[in-house]
């Protein structure tokens, strides 16, 4: 019992498949149930109405968590024409309703206008804050809500299919803060007409994929086990397009204590035009990851050290 009060040390990525209806901090809170892992991190909230790809970090992969969160994410989702919601999702009220219902034709001839850098405005109910307070708890309180519009990126989006006159389904690939509510809505007003998303799938988040996922209920029948089966991840699946760094163990005891490293000392056969100022390394020591390093003024200095 005083194990589990503690905690278990297990370092990688549980990648769960949630499933509608749980929260994100819900499907968190269930890994560390099942598993009785000491530290846990998610890369990138998925609302309750939402399914799909919800990264979950344990012990020391939680210092990688923010590389997850800037990775771009790809969903598929479904919206309806015609009616608009005050969540713009369908757990909200209907503020609004048109007959206009668009061609596929119109559909097609606007993704355009939201492919690349583009500004958007968050929805109401959002977990971002406005002096200090959640938006979506202001909303609900039935205060008005303003958020200002910001840049995204948005690198594609295709009309998958119109089942009926109703509905529409889509694929997208987004960048970091990108709200897939929103972009239901705004496709909905550019077309002459109001929507809404009706159901949401993540797919992907940066390299980790349905392919990597495993349910709740699945991981609830592996229990303590989870931890050694194939499905926790290395720490390292996270960093695969940072430049790596191999180290000799001096060097990665070096760093351990906090210390910087010359560039000096990096190996001959790492590509030397990777390490520009401000970029951000794996150092390896054995092909184990030991921090995470940036290259500041000529040295390598360490910003996440891994207490493996």
């Amino acid at each position: 019992m005083a194990r589990k009060r503690r905690g278990i040390a297990l370092h990688g990525w549980l990648i769960i498949d949630k499933s509608v209806g749980v929260s994100s901090a819900q499907a968190v809170a269930s890994v560390r149930r099942v598993t009785g892992a000491a530290k846990l991190g998610h890369g990138g909230t998925l609302d309750p109405l939402a399914s799909g790809v919800l990264p979950v970090a344990l012990g020391e992969a939680t210092k990688t968590v923010s590389f997850v969160m800037g990775h771009a994410k790809t969903y598929r989702f479904e919206l309806r024409w015609g009616e608009a919601r005050d969540t713009d999702d369908a757990e909200g009220a209907v503020i609004n309703r048109s007959d206009v219902r668009p061609s596929p034709e119109e559909v097609q001839a606007v993704l355009p206008r939201f492919t690349g850098r583009i500004w958007q405005r968050p929805p109401a109910f959002s977990a971002l804050k406005i002096a200090g307070e959640r938006a979506y708890d202001l909303a609900r309180a039935g205060k008005d809500v303003t958020l200002a519009p910001r840049e995204v990126e948005i690198k594609a989006l295709r009309l998958l299919a119109m089942p009926d006159r109703d509905r529409a389904q889509f694929e997208a690939v987004v960048g970091k803060g990108t709200y897939i509510r929103s972009l239901a809505r705004d496709i909905g007003e550019t077309l002459g007409t109001v929507a809404y998303v009706t159901a949401l799938r993540r797919l992907e988040v940066g390299r980790f994929t349905l392919a990597h996922a495993i349910s709740l209920a699945k991981l609830a029948e592996l229990g303590h086990s989870a931890g050694d089966s194939s499905h926790l991840l290395p720490i390292e699946t996270a960093l695969d397009d940072i430049p790596a760094l191999a180290l000799t163990e001096a060097e990665a005891h070096r760093l351990r204590c906090g210390q910087a490293l010359a560039l000096t000392a990096v190996p001959k056969g790492t590509r030397r035009e990777e390490l520009g100022p401000g970029v951000i390394v794996c150092a390896l020591c054995g092909g184990k990851l030991v921090a995470l390093v940036e290259v500041v003024d000529e040295t390598i200095r360490p910003i996440r050290v891994m207490n493996l």
